[in-house]
């Protein structure tokens, strides 16, 4: 696998579905585009292939400015293009390539090695901003992330909206590579597939384009939500799990991702396990270190939280759980 670079796209781009972008650019492929402004944007889509709300922001930007010259350059990162052709997160070949860059702890591979190199790419294009685009598979609001507690980084995430989410953990995201070089956010658009992810990223797009620079304010309490992720939630391999079989080792209701970016209390019910001993899941700080006692215990077959604290990410699909996590645990922080 190598990058590949272009400074011009076929037409079929503009029209093309995310499913069949694969047999436009069968390697992952960083276009560069030149603007008013040679300062450039950086914005990445399809790291994940059945997130396609990126993709579709892109394309309709790319359309607008079809005839013209764009306010300011971009660099367009598509991704995972042979995920895209399956409508998976990631082939089970594949690394996921929302965790390969540098800081990462996969191993090193053809796909980290490109990610280091689209990095060093950027470094020296001296790039202005950075965006990654995604959707969740749960029930969850429109929220951005960064990666640094930086007013310039919080001014790039409040003009997605006003909820933001801070985190450190994973490990070899994009974002947090390039929060080095520039300011940097990673967009969570909800669930693939619905119109106003599309339209609220390509909006939050074309506002970016004209940005002649993020200001280092200082943030206040009335222009966001903020918090902070204090953990990841991980099912333990051994685990069975479901939300349809009671006889599995844990047990979800499917209701559960409800829970999503709601501050429940300790002592709510989280699922139901077949043992009062084994604990199924495990929970892991910014800094690596377990911390499942803190958040959960077992009483009565119940799993159960044992702090106040607000789930993001809960969803119903399995295999996304199996490859990612179940969820992230977050706290509120008060400027």
């Amino acid at each position: 696998m190598q990058l590949q670079q272009i400074d011009t796209y076929p037409e079929a781009l503009l029209s093309c579905e995310a499913k069949d972008l694969h047999t436009l650019f069968p390697q992952p492929t960083l276009l560069h585009l030149q603007g008013k402004n040679p300062q450039p944007l950086f914005i990445s889509v399809l790291l994940h292939g059945n997130e396609t709300t990126g993709f579709l922001a892109i394309q309709r930007l790319l359309n607008q400015y079809a005839l013209q010259k764009l306010p300011r350059s971009l660099s367009v990162f598509f991704g995972n293009t042979h995920a895209a052709a399956s409508g998976l997160r990631r082939l089970d070949s594949q690394p996921d390539f929302n965790r390969i860059w540098p800081g990462t702890e996969t191993s090193p591979c053809a796909e980290t090695k490109m990610a280091s190199q689209i990095v060093d790419i950027m470094r020296e294009k001296k790039v202005f901003a950075s965006i990654d685009i995604h959707n969740n598979t749960g029930l969850n609001p429109h929220y951005a992330c960064i990666n640094k507690l930086d007013n310039r980084y919080l001014h790039l995430a409040r003009l997605f909206g006003r909820l933001v989410v801070y985190f450190l953990r994973p490990l070899g995201v994009q974002s947090a590579a390039f929060a080095h070089l520039c300011p940097a956010v990673t967009l969570e658009c909800g669930r693939p597939g619905q119109i106003h992810g599309v339209d609220h990223a390509y909006t939050y797009l074309k506002d970016c384009i004209h940005l002649t620079e993020l200001v280092g304010l200082p943030a206040h309490i009335q222009d966001l939500d903020l918090f902070h992720t204090t953990a990841q939630v991980k099912i333990k391999a051994d685990s069975s799990f479901s939300f349809s079989d009671q006889n599995s080792e844990l047990f979800f209701d499917t209701e559960i991702e409800r829970m999503n970016f709601s501050e429940i209390s300790a002592g709510t019910c989280f699922g139901t396990v077949h043992s009062d001993n084994t604990m199924p899941l495990s929970a892991i700080d910014e800094h690596g270190i377990d911390v499942t006692e803190q958040f959960f215990k077992i009483e009565q077959q119940q799993l159960q939280i044992k702090r106040n604290t607000m789930p993001s990410m809960l969803t119903l699909d399995e295999r996304v759980i199996r490859q990612d996590c179940l969820c992230y645990l977050m706290e509120r922080i008060h400027l």
